[in-house]
């Protein structure tokens, strides 16, 4: 027989039982039992929630992008030689925009309603071609049905025309004819 420490014996090991239902037993001991969170452990659990927020994320990247371009903007200016003390003021800047902002607004009016009138134009072409294709379909429409009429006709005795047949093969002929 097997010389087994006292040890073993209490765990279990070494009979040939698995460790999960060592486990198990383990977790249905009633002196066993797992206390909950106290309150202040849980509500500042769940105040300190880090989840994945597509829009902060984007917000940062955007942030970052833009103090990059700044930057390079201040780089660039450096190396030029130009500094904030040689560029114009702002009040210069602003007196120039008031007086081009009223040609502006009058140049602008005058692109809008060109533009407007632009697609005003290309709009009506549009609805008249489309007018005389719809035209074309239904005169075709139309003559199908009447060569359709003639091609079915019949005699008092119930015997097709054999006229109108025959003026379609020759149609057909001479179209071929054309053609080739």
């Amino acid at each position: 027989m097997k010389n087994r420490t006292p040890s073993e014996d209490r765990k279990g090991k070494g009979i040939g039982v698995p460790d999960s239902v060592n486990m198990k037993r383990r977790n249905q001991n009633p002196n066993n039992t797992r206390k909950g969170l106290s309150l202040e452990a849980f509500a500042h659990a769940r105040s300190n929630r880090s989840h994945y927020n597509p829009a902060s994320i984007k917000k940062q990247q955007e942030f970052y992008k833009n103090a990059k371009y700044v930057s390079k903007f201040k780089k660039s200016m450096k190396q030029q030689g130009l500094s904030s003390a040689s560029m114009p003021s702002e009040v210069e800047m602003n007196k120039k925009n008031k007086k081009s902002q009223n040609k502006t607004k009058v140049s602008l009016r005058e692109i809008y309603e060109k533009k407007r009138e632009e697609e005003e134009k290309a709009r009506m072409e549009k609805e008249a071609a489309i007018q005389a294709k719809k035209e074309e379909i239904d005169k075709a429409n139309a003559q199908r049905k009447a060569t359709r009429e003639k091609m079915f006709k019949k005699t008092r005795s119930g015997q097709p025309v054999m006229k109108y047949r025959i003026e379609h093969l020759l149609e057909t002929i001479q179209g071929s004819k054309i053609y080739s």
